[in-house]
């Protein structure tokens, strides 16, 4: 893979949490692939790593209808999980972009660290979390195919997870 080919994708990234950040879901849902599987696997605290995702269970397992859905909700107001609505800041680090079988498919992890907020004197939340994203490279531009949110906490500490990771 080429410098520009990375630096697209470090700023498809960079991109991504601003739009969320500034709730511009619309622009946001527009870099998402038709194909698009959003997971936020279920994390249990066992002493053996490998045994802390119980196979098929997630705390979100959205596909692209799915997450319209969301966005459709939050502009109404009647999303009761954001009355208020959170204001957050993502800082995303540690990006590792891997080549896959198909030329124009690529494999990025990264960490990530979201602050979250709501209201005027609640004291913010911090949700850390890896990501594995696959993207597509198109003509159009990079379009998320897949992403899998693996939150580090096995019990949330924030009350829901009302927000796009």
């Amino acid at each position: 893979m080429d410098y520009a080919s990375r630096e697209q994708i470090h700023h498809f990234l960079s991109n991504e949490a601003l739009l969320l950040d500034e709730r511009r879901f619309d622009e946001w849902f527009a870099l998402l692939d038709d194909e698009i599987v959003y997971e936020v696997p279920l994390r249990i605290g066992m002493n053996n790593y490998k045994d802390e995702f119980p196979g098929d269970a997630y705390r979100i397992l959205d596909k692209k209808a799915h997450i319209k859905t969301r966005i459709d909700r939050l502009a109404t107001g009647q999303a009761w999980a954001e009355v208020p609505p959170s204001r957050t800041l993502r800082l995303i680090g540690s990006i590792m972009i891997e080549a896959t079988e198909q030329a124009d498919v690529v494999t990025v992890h990264s960490a990530s660290i979201m602050y979250r907020q709501r209201g005027h004197d609640e004291a913010g939340d911090i949700i850390p979390y890896r990501r594995v994203d696959t993207l597509k490279i198109t003509e159009q531009g990079i379009r998320l195919l897949k992403r899998k949110a693996i939150l580090a906490d096995a019990v949330l500490r924030t009350p829901n997870l009302g927000v796009f990771l």
